[in-house]
């Protein structure tokens, strides 16, 4: 990941808003580069990972994890991101080779791609027998106001939420990042209509942090250096912790007929990791211990 991927969480000095910004570039760069994604694919995929990003951080804590599930039935399919509460996200996208062609203004066509016939569905793992799962229609699929009207449908929590990805005629990740802003209890209605006139004033994401690549500069933007206190800086990375003990475990976990047809045709299995693409080999020698641990059951 490059230096500049931090996510930066503040409060304004006001105590109205509750506000984080993000730089990840080098976190969807890694995904378009690993995936292969052409230019819609890696916008959609792209902006999801950010929006992820933000709605973790202001959503988790301590160990535990979020699985982000959007699927509004365009040509780029479902996408499925898993984020925790320290900056760690990984994700994968249904059909990574979708090229649509460019909006009137020039730009990626992500809402096109993703489609609005679905669903944005957030499992938050938070130490319970069974995730927590809610979900709303899509309102845009332009994902950002698919995440902002999460919030305010699922947790109840007036908010905006600006994601971007640049990308250039090769293909190539220029920039990505993006904010989001939590009205806090008992805002004052004057901060938040000069909010709302300031939202529509401000210059583009991607120009914001070509601007300075420091994510801070997008809420020195929004609100004024003066005008807010730094709570945290996170690191943020595209971290897949997959492994073949996990594998096996769902290799394994099959029934007997299944298994015992990939000793007999196959002679072996290879699995191919979604979110990493990191490819795992298990020997015949394997699926027979796993078929031999299966009969002692």
């Amino acid at each position: 990941m490059k230096e500049n991927d931090v996510l930066v969480k503040a409060l304004t000095k006001d105590q109205n808003f509750r506000v984080y910004a993000i730089n990840a570039t080098g976190v969807v760069d890694y995904a378009q580069k690993n995936h292969d994604l052409w230019s819609t694919s890696a916008a959609a995929l792209g902006r999801t990972l950010v929006a992820t990003l933000l709605l973790s951080n202001s959503a988790l804590k301590g160990k535990e994890t979020m699985t982000v599930r959007l699927n509004g039935q365009g040509p780029v399919g479902f996408m499925v991101i898993d984020a925790d509460a320290n900056g760690h996200i990984k994700g994968y996208i249904q059909n990574p080779h979708i090229n649509l062609p460019l909006t009137k203004e020039g730009n990626v066509d992500v809402a096109q791609g993703v489609g609005t016939n679905g669903f944005l569905e957030v499992l938050k793992n938070q130490g319970g027998k069974e995730p927590y799962t809610s979900s709303v229609p899509l309102a845009s699929g332009k994902i950002g106001d698919d995440f902002t009207y999460y919030l305010a449908m699922s947790e109840q929590i007036p908010s905006v939420v600006g994601v971007s990805v640049d990308i250039n005629g090769e293909n190539k990740i220029q920039v990505a990042g993006g904010f989001l802003i939590q009205t806090m209890p008992g805002a004052d209605d004057d901060a938040i209509t000069k909010l709302e006139k300031k939202l529509k004033e401000i210059p583009s994401i991607p120009t914001m942090l070509a601007e300075d690549p420091n994510p801070e500069h997008i809420l020195d933007v929004l609100f004024g250096k003066d005008n807010l206190d730094i709570v945290q800086h996170l690191p943020v990375s595209f971290e897949c912790n997959c492994s073949k003990e996990k594998f096996a475990k769902d290799i394994a976990g099959i029934g007997k007929k299944d298994l015992q047809q990939l000793i007999d045709e196959d002679h072996g299995a290879e699995i191919v990791c979604n979110f990493c693409g990191k490819k795992y080999n298990f020997s015949e020698d394997d699926l027979i211990k796993m078929m031999n641990e299966k009969e002692k059951e």
